[in-house]
């Protein structure tokens, strides 16, 4: 063959190549596309782009197309199968990514689509890459019919497998009904976005039409909704670009996968020995006075030079009574647990102990030191929460912390009474350091209600009943209302100055950094439900 008809053969091949790329990346028809626009959404591939690091993105699978023929299917050419799959890098670490089209028929998923994103999923999981999943479809392709079902099976089986060994982040970024909501709900992180994020099992539509209750999408399952009611959302943002750059965020705090150990990339600066006198006085020596947590999250925790926040909050809405954040320790990622005493004093209830125990499984599944900053008046009474099954829900965090074997470090700032003295993580527990501070109560109950009990039948007899019980109140906070019996006994390690709060965290925790513990061998224990 002459050497001038190879070249062209050649240069036709590459330009066929180039133009079939070419209309891939066009994704839908330019009216999906602007359709897409006025609502005020990004494309597939913008978020993508807006997402990673500039100019790192490697497409897989862009040729992928549907192999079903029913309805009319055959005579449908869908780009890239409405899903655009591939990898690239975050602050420079690799991480693997899909973004479902909505341009290209709705970002229905078929079989192809399906296997599309699972491929990507084993790539990530034998990488030791974390996943990130935009999800914007209308969820299973009716005309392929079971292969859409089935697609949808093998997906939420990956997510599984994949838990706790990479993280797996997920973004709503429009509809999510139906199956679809499962593979999200098997993620570690799911983040909407007001006004064009919806989730839920069924729609407005079928509640009307089962219940006769009108609802908007919104209303129903909107972000903030399925956030601050539903406790499905880890984050409710106001926009596309915020909601791609609180993943980014969230991301400089995690591991690529559990083959790491405590992640350490970021110093921001914070010197490790820094002393704070003024951070006592947040706290009001009454315990029944509130004060905000986050005060002293930002006081103990590095601080950042660029004056932004220096704690990643996760579900700020839902179960305000007990946050759950990710902040540094001169350096280190640590998972955080802190009462909420401006909010239901800061108690334990259902939603609150379903909160934290996820959190707590995700920093063990991933080598996250826990922090726990306890100031807990007890278990929420009354029948709904006791209907509610509390006692079950409750048992998840003794299960969670006692499982855990990352180093867990407790301070208690005020108070923990009964129960939930356990629940926040005691030395009976397994948590490796605890700190008290000056302020601390540790006991079975508050000094009243355990006054009233314990000298009933001597109230009972006497003649001024209130004068004497206020006496017995006083003579047990003498003996409770006060860390010492504890730390003789040795349930707390050392009672501290606030003062020197910091350090003392930081050295605990460096102490621990290399522990090893071991549990005894078995398939897996039973979480209660």
């Amino acid at each position: 063959m002459p050497i001038d008809e190879d070249k062209q053969i050649k240069a036709e091949l590459l330009a066929n190549l180039q133009e079939r790329r070419e209309k891939v990346k066009q994704m839908g028809k330019r009216e999906s596309v602007e359709r897409q626009k006025k609502r005020g959404k990004l494309t597939a591939r913008e978020r993508i782009d807006k997402l990673l690091d500039e100019g790192t993105f490697c497409e897989t699978a862009m040729f992928g197309i549907n192999r079903g023929t029913a309805f009319g299917m055959d005579k449908v050419k869908v780009a890239a199968d409405a899903v655009v799959t591939g990898y690239g890098k975050i602050d420079g670490r690799k991480v693997y990514i899909f973004s479902q089209d909505f341009t290209s028929i709705g970002g229905t998923l078929s079989e192809t689509h399906s296997k599309k994103i699972c491929n990507l999923i084993d790539s990530a999981v034998k990488g030791g890459c974390p996943i990130i999943g935009i999800n914007d479809s209308g969820g299973a392709r009716i005309q392929d019919g079971i292969d859409a079902l089935s697609g949808y099976g093998q997906m939420f089986f990956r997510n599984t497998l994949a838990s706790g060994i990479v993280p797996q982040i997920c973004a709503i970024l429009g509809p999510c009904a139906g199956g679809a909501v499962y593979s999200p709900a098997l993620m570690d992180f799911i983040f909407m976005v007001k006004g064009i994020s919806y989730a839920f099992i069924t729609g407005p539509k079928v509640v009307k039409a089962v219940l006769g209750q009108d609802i908007s999408e919104d209303e129903l399952g909107g972000a903030a909704a399925a956030q601050k009611k539903a406790g499905v959302v880890c984050r409710s943002e106001n926009s596309e670009e915020e909601c791609l750059q609180s993943i980014r965020e969230l991301l400089d705090y995690l591991p690529s996968s559990n083959r790491e150990k405590q992640p350490r990339r970021v110093d921001w600066g914070d010197a490790p020995d820094r002393i704070d006198d003024t951070i006592f006085d947040i706290v009001p020596a009454n315990p029944k006075m509130p004060y905000d947590m986050h005060k002293i999250i930002e006081r103990l925790f590095d601080q950042r030079q660029d004056g932004k926040k220096n704690y990643f909050e996760l579900f700020p809405l839902f179960a305000t009574n007990i946050i759950t954040c990710f902040s540094r320790l001169n350096g280190w990622s640590v998972g955080i647990i802190a009462n909420q005493p401006m909010s239901i004093a800061g108690v334990l209830d259902i939603d609150s102990c379903d909160k934290a125990s996820r959190f707590i499984r995700f920093c063990d599944a991933f080598n996250i030191a826990v922090i726990n900053l306890v100031d807990v008046p007890g278990y929420m009474p009354g029948p709904e929460q006791e209907w509610g099954g509390i006692i079950r829900h409750g048992a998840k965090m003794l299960y969670a912390y006692s499982e855990a074997t990352v180093p867990k470090i407790t301070i208690t700032i005020r108070k923990a009474y009964g129960g939930s003295y356990l629940g926040m993580c005691s030395k009976d527990l397994g948590a490796d350091t605890v700190f008290c501070w000056p302020t601390t109560e540790l006991a079975v109950m508050g000094p009243e209600g355990a006054a009233s009990i314990i000298f009933r039948k001597e109230l009972e007899k006497a003649d001024d009943a209130d004068k004497l019980l206020q006496e017995k109140i006083k003579e047990y906070k003498t003996m409770f209302a006060n860390p010492y019996q504890a730390a003789q006994h040795l349930h707390v390690d050392d009672v501290i100055d606030p003062a020197e709060t910091r350090p003392r965290l930081i050295k605990a925790l460096e102490a621990a950094i290399d522990k090893v513990e071991q549990r005894p061998e078995k398939k897996h224990g039973i979480m209660p439900t």
